[in-house]
């Protein structure tokens, strides 16, 4: 049998839905389930209602998850931070073009990176504070998420390829409890044009999970993992359930769950409420 998640509170789109697949309808808090042993079509579902419906793995047990670790740009948050950088050196369609390659798997992360990192060099590091004001925006549903994570004693934490100005400042302004992102080189109040440390590639995404799991000696079954793009298939390829979030074609194709219209709380729908 399987369990099918209709991510909506519509009582009439779940009756249609109900009479299409040929299901009885199971009422939640938050959204409605089938439960259902034929054969169905989640795309043509998706296509036909304009709304998000997965399929629940039946390994994924609720009640055990104790870790959540999401991506941050256009996951959690609502802008690519680099290519808002850019826009202060006029540079934002030549920046975001590279940035739009590497999430969708066709440039190699690092040196894409480091690439675009060398365009920013001499900006006046006032930029990243407006960027961060004026610009950046928690995604719809991640605040309500992040509670909902703090109610039930989950750990949550950020992992970018981007800065650690955005992760750190973001992670302390909602409440998450880890964040890891690159660093970028500083002299004189300017962006030098390159990060220091270690890149926070796929790899490194990766690995944070598995160091958060060591910590808190849990088995990466337990974490629930969210992003977007190609360098976040590695960290997703490792956590007991996997969430595409509006994301790249690449992505939605191999994650557990595919968040395509609701806003990130429409996850909270996994935990049964």
């Amino acid at each position: 049998m399987k369990t099918i998640i209709l991510h909506s509170q519509d009582l009439t789109t779940a009756q249609l839905v109900s009479q299409q697949i040929g299901a009885d309808i199971q009422k939640r808090r938050t959204h409605f389930r089938f439960i259902t042993d034929k054969t169905i079509d989640l795309k043509a579902l998706r296509e036909a209602f304009k709304l998000d419906f997965n399929f629940l793995p039946e390994s994924f047990l609720a009640s055990q998850v104790s870790l959540l670790v999401s991506d941050m740009d256009s996951t959690l948050i609502n802008i690519e931070c680099i290519d808002e950088i850019a826009d202060f050196a006029n540079l934002k369609p030549q920046v975001a073009s590279i940035t739009e390659r590497a999430m969708q798997g066709e440039l190699d992360f690092d040196s894409s990176l480091a690439e675009r990192v060398a365009l920013l060099e001499g900006l006046d590091v006032s930029v990243l504070e407006k960027v961060y004001t004026n610009k950046l925006q928690v995604n719809s549903g991640g605040k309500a998420l992040i509670e909902f994570l703090h109610k039930r004693q989950i750990k949550s934490a950020v992992v970018s390829g981007g800065f650690t100005y955005f992760a750190d400042r973001l992670a302390q302004d909602i409440s998450l409890d880890y964040s890891r992102a690159n660093i970028l080189a500083v002299d004189n109040g300017r962006l030098t044009g390159v990060t220091q440390g270690p890149i926070i590639n796929a790899q490194a995404k990766a690995d944070f999970v598995n160091e958060l799991c060591q910590q808190h000696a849990l088995s990466t079954s337990q974490v629930i993992v969210v992003g977007d793009g190609a360098n976040d298939l590695a960290m997703m390829e490792v956590a007991g359930l996997s969430v595409a979030y509006h994301a790249k074609p690449i992505v939605a194709e191999q994650a557990d769950i595919a968040i395509n219209v609701g806003g990130l709380d429409k996850i909270i729908d996994l935990f049964d409420e």
